[in-house]
């Protein structure tokens, strides 16, 4: 073989070795290329994802954080703070039991009485549904009576009635009759009585009879009654009050109490009647 052949021969062997080299040398540097871009994608990529993790995982510590204190402050201003418990004195609880009992004692004791008392007061007060005072009272026989008067210097008392009745002279009765209420004439003139309220009618002490003068005579005040209720004497401002009577078919003396009929004025004297002896009250004076 020739020289110049060789030397062709050697020149593109050269060449294919030097294009085998150059192709191999760019192939390996596009991949290295393509494989660095692909890791910094990569990495990018991660970083990115983390940051995003990171700010949602804060969001949600923060979110619970509030959610946890909302709660926090819902609990503590629906459920106050626990007061420890201190167990109760015994000496305390001893005296508080005896303060309840000492003020149930006083309380019903008093509730008795008042009851007791305002019972009591209105019973007073009430007119009796059996022919007590304030209704029309029996006071016994009508010849019973009349002895009972002419053996007590003229005066009969019958307590049920809370009245006096004494005997009216038949010879008054015309001067009567133009003075008194009719209920109180009729007692009068058919049974020759009348009865007298015990009541003075000052300021209503009871008025006791005098056997001596054979007067009402009152000892609070000195007021002075004849026998039949006048006036005589005193500050009173009337004679005695009185009642009406009434008598059955069998002799029962009734008083009715229910009906008050004012004593007569000052001056009225039918009976004439004078003190027969000492005055059991004396300083009455004339009015």
């Amino acid at each position: 073989m020739s020289n110049s052949a060789i030397i062709a021969l050697a020149i593109a062997v050269g060449v294919v070795l030097a294009a085998v080299a150059f192709t191999t040398t760019a192939r390996r540097s596009d991949v290295r290329g393509a494989g660095a871009l692909s890791g910094e994608t990569r990495q990018r990529d991660d970083a990115a994802r983390r940051a995003r993790q990171q700010a949602e995982a804060a969001v949600s510590r923060r979110d619970d954080d509030v959610a946890a204190e909302a709660s926090t402050a819902l609990a503590k201003a629906s459920s106050p703070a626990p007061v420890p418990w201190i167990p109760p004195d015994p000496e305390a609880i001893g005296v508080s039991r005896r303060m309840f009992f000492n003020r149930a004692t006083v309380s019903l004791m008093s509730a008795g009485i008042g009851a007791f008392t305002a019972a009591g007061f209105v019973a007073f007060l009430w007119p009796s549904a059996k022919g007590g005072f304030g209704q029309v009272v029996s006071v016994g026989k009508l010849d019973a009576i009349r002895d009972g008067a002419r053996g007590a210097s003229g005066f009969f008392y019958a307590p049920a009635a809370r009245t006096w009745i004494t005997e009216y002279p038949s010879e008054a009765l015309p001067k009567a009759q133009t003075i008194y209420d009719e209920a109180i004439y009729t007692g009068m003139n058919d049974y020759g009585l009348v009865a007298l309220y015990q009541k003075c009618p000052h300021l209503g002490c009871r008025v006791p009879d005098c056997k001596t003068s054979r007067w009402f005579e009152c000892p609070c005040h000195g007021s002075q009654y004849n026998q039949v209720g006048e006036k005589k004497a005193g500050p009173a401002p009337r004679g005695m009050d009185r009642f009406a009577i009434t008598v059955d078919a069998a002799g029962n003396v009734a008083v009715n109490t229910a009906r008050v009929f004012p004593g007569p004025a000052i001056g009225v004297n039918t009976t004439g009647q004078e003190a027969e002896g000492p005055h059991c009250i004396t300083g009455g004076g004339e009015h």
